[in-house]
């Protein structure tokens, strides 16, 4: 484990003044601070405040939203797996599944950086009209109950406030939002050890347009469908879309056959132990190239 973690260490040398890591903290932050102002909008109309998580919530409830705070991650994760002057010594020093444990290691603390990042910076920009008491606020009350929230987009829903409070609700929507980066974080690092460098970002992209293209919307719009033969088909995108599984308010709460929050946990859980073990496969056939040559 020492090993693993060393592994771990080197590669989070230098992690803040990398350009890429930068830029994509910095286009989270400015994605965060649109989106939030869509709540910001109904604060200032009607002198309303929020609780701590409900910017979180409301920001990342959103399909849209949680694909392009994800497609960020191809960004920080494009030159997986990271090589440089010291990975020989590793591999000498190690073995290629502790090298490979250590790079995987290395994506989840850096994906759990940015899902934490997005949490803290919606909390940032609502903290002077916020409250860390446990209870719905009045605000949410007006999105959920009205017209208000369906006509800014904002996925405050009924069934989640009579189901959950606020921070049990938190809780879930970044256990969800955590795993489904992870999913395309590990795609990304399976895609380059097993097609060569580059080839992860295809597949990263690929994952993200196939999620994208299940949105039931999108898929009305290509498929030409009434709106009641719409039911069926939002269940059963919602078993089969990633994007449906991220999304917190098309999950089931007892009232229809959607997937519950558990059960989208499990799938994103077995998806992430099928792309370790094709990185590990992966990683079988790897040639490793350093100065311009070739060592498996």
């Amino acid at each position: 484990m020492r090993q693993v973690l060393a592994v771990v260490r080197y590669n989070f040398r230098g992690f803040w003044r990398n350009p890429k890591v930068i830029l994509t903290f910095l286009l989270g932050f400015v994605l965060c601070y649109f989106l939030s102002m869509r709540v910001m909008i109904v604060i200032d109309a009607y002198g309303t405040p929020v609780q701590l998580a409900e910017p979180f919530l409301w920001t990342f409830g959103d399909a849209t939203a949680i694909l392009t705070s994800s497609v960020l991650l191809l960004l920080l994760f494009s030159d997986l797996p990271q090589m440089s002057s010291v990975t020989p010594y590793y591999l000498c020093r190690t073995t290629k599944k502790k090298w490979l444990a250590g790079q995987l290691l290395y994506v989840v603390c850096a994906t759990a950086l940015y899902t934490g990042f997005l949490f803290a910076a919606t909390v940032i920009l609502c903290m002077r009209v916020s409250y860390i008491g446990d209870l719905w606020s009045e605000t949410a009350a007006m999105l959920a109950y009205s017209k208000l929230g369906k006509d800014l987009s904002v996925p405050s829903t009924v069934k989640v406030m009579e189901s959950f409070t606020p921070y049990v609700c938190m809780a879930q929507v970044v256990a969800l939002l955590f795993l489904y980066s992870l999913c395309l974080s590990f795609l990304i690092l399976a895609g380059n050890l097993q097609f060569g460098a580059g080839r992860g970002m295809i597949a990263g992209l690929l994952f993200s347009l196939y999620g994208f293209l299940l949105e039931p919307q999108v898929l009305r719009s290509l498929l030409g469908l009434e709106e009641y033969e719409m039911y069926r088909v939002n269940v059963l995108i919602g078993w089969v879309s990633p994007l449906s599984h991220v999304t917190y308010a098309k999950h089931s709460f007892g009232y229809d056959r959607m997937p519950t929050v558990k059960q989208s946990c499990l799938i994103f859980a077995a998806l992430l132990f099928l792309l370790i073990g094709l990185c590990v496969h992966a990683l079988s056939h790897y040639s490793f190239r350093f100065l311009g040559e070739q060592s498996s």
